[in-house]
């Protein structure tokens, strides 16, 4: 078979991953703050930059400058960029107030899950390109600066995790990172801080996903040590 056939069979292959375009993620081109991108942000982080790959640390990258303000209890959304998006998996969002030492989880998605919407019956993933993940700031979370993370365990191919932050104000809502104690912290695999793995070829099942939870086919709880 010829190079250009490999390519139409498997473009996964020489295809970008997937970022978190809005909220615009620290080190993302298109964010109005940073002034020195990461156009190899849509490729999973590793141990040593997690987490956000550090750029809540570094002004180059928009650290410490708001890119939404969203009220506590309101609806908002995230979207991604990229078409690799390696069978879906598992997502989860989730908000910290400590600069990046906890985060914790307001909503997970496990698995693939039919499209609400019957005029586009193909399953949707998380993530999807430029697909709006609805999700709810919970009416107890603290007003003030916070980041805002994506983090997704992908299904088919390398045993990775991303993740991309913004950072994001919270207004209208409590105080003290205590309101938010009950929302467990993200579940963190695949980066050599723990000794937690997850299968190929079935999403995660996440084994704190929190009380905010879209379930689509049928995960696989993780393997190893240090899982939570």
């Amino acid at each position: 078979m010829n190079y250009l056939g490999l390519l139409f069979l498997f473009p996964f292959l020489t295809t970008a991953h997937v970022l978190m375009s809005s909220p615009p993620s620290l080190g993302y081109a298109k964010n109005q703050y940073v002034t020195s991108p990461d156009y190899d942000l849509n490729f999973p982080i590793k141990g040593a930059q997690f987490p956000c790959k550090e750029y809540h640390k570094d002004f180059a990258r928009g650290a410490g400058r708001s890119v939404a303000t969203w009220p506590a209890g309101s609806m908002q959304s995230f979207r991604t960029e990229g078409a690799a998006v390696h069978g879906g998996g598992s997502c989860q969002v989730s908000l910290s107030y400590d600069g990046g030492g906890t985060f914790r989880v307001i909503k997970s998605w496990i698995g693939t899950s039919p499209n609400p919407h019957p005029a586009f019956p193909v399953p949707r993933s998380c993530p999807a390109e430029n697909t709006p993940f609805n999700f709810a700031i919970p009416p107890s979370a603290p007003s003030g600066a916070a980041l805002f993370a994506w983090t997704w365990f992908n299904k088919i191919g390398n045993r990775e995790m991303y993740m991309n932050c913004a950072v994001v104000t919270i207004t209208g809502g409590g105080s003290g990172f205590a309101s938010m104690v009950d929302n467990p912290r993200i579940f963190v695999a695949q980066i050599g801080t723990n000794a937690c793995t997850v299968k190929e070829g079935v999403p995660v099942d996440f084994p704190n996903p929190g009380a905010v939870v879209v379930r689509g086919e049928r995960g696989s709880p993780p393997n190893g040590t240090g899982c939570v």
